[in-house]
């Protein structure tokens, strides 16, 4: 999953630079690092960070380069632009929102395309909506693909 969001950032950061929206590009960024924050030690999260390192360089080149240098990594200056894998731009998981009498309740991370019986399964076997249905009679189910399910009890 960091992989995904660390390829992701850098083709937007790269977008967004190119088109001069600097802001947006610092957001995504931020982003990033608060994903690498919650991250566990690894490979893929070291990887992250020095793909953060070399995409500040273009608005803070200083603060990237001593940064970079003490990961041990050499010189901004001389490393490559990062290189972003199109497979790892697609996601193939998305989060969909549980709904109880039009609240959200909870919220199910699932992979793209699971049927909507399957959606409705789930939401009903989570402990969340199981308290807030509290025993009523639902009369209706409302499940929208890869993005909501709404018990209306």
């Amino acid at each position: 999953a960091l992989d995904r969001k660390a390829h992701q950032t850098v083709d937007l950061v790269a977008s967004d630079i190119e088109a001069l929206s600097f802001n947006k590009a610092v957001a995504r960024i931020y982003e990033l690092t608060g994903a690498i924050e919650k991250a566990q030690a690894s490979a893929s999260r070291s990887a992250a960070i020095q793909k953060v390192l070399l995409l500040v360089a273009p608005m803070m080149p200083h603060l990237a380069e001593e940064a970079y240098a003490r990961f041990g990594s050499g010189l901004v200056a001389d490393a490559a632009w990062p290189e972003v894998d199109p497979a790892l731009l697609v996601d193939d998981e998305v989060t969909v929102a549980i709904q109880v009498k039009g609240k959200l309740r909870d919220t199910l991370t699932v992979a793209k395309g699971t049927p909507k019986e399957e959606l409705e399964r789930l939401a009903l076997a989570s402990e969340k909506v199981q308290r807030a249905l509290e025993g009523a009679e639902i009369k209706k189910v409302i499940v929208v693909p890869d993005r909501l399910v709404n018990l209306v009890a």
